[in-house]
């Protein structure tokens, strides 16, 4: 069984930064991918921001040169740093986690809201 647990979502005024952290545990033999989506009320989820197993990152078009994508030091580590934030970045973001043999795991989710 494999979970993923966001954290450090919540409420920050246009042109503030957050950090959101994703922990994965459980049966994980070798991570693939793991990376952040995010679900905005009535929109289709969308990429975030990915980062594979050689360091190699992907970012979604209206995020680039704002957010930075990283693997932590402590194995299963997924960090977001969301920089300059604005008002259309608020979504529900979700953590994601592709291993060999191509399972594909999500968490729960995290809120952020960009609001003044």
């Amino acid at each position: 069984q494999v979970q993923l647990v966001e954290s450090g979502g919540g409420l920050v005024q246009p042109g503030g930064s957050l950090r959101l952290s994703c922990a994965a545990s459980g049966s994980i033999f070798s991570i693939l991918v793991m990376g952040w989506y995010r679900q905005a009320p009535g929109k289709q989820r969308e990429l975030v921001a990915v980062i594979t197993s050689d360091g190699s990152t992907n970012y979604g078009d209206s995020v680039k040169g704002r957010f930075t994508i990283s693997r932590g030091d402590v194995k299963n580590m997924v960090y977001l740093q969301m920089n300059s934030l604005k008002p259309e970045d608020t979504a529900v973001y979700f953590c994601n986690l592709i291993v060999l043999g191509g399972n594909n795991y999500w968490g729960q989710g995290t809120q952020v809201t960009v609001s003044s």
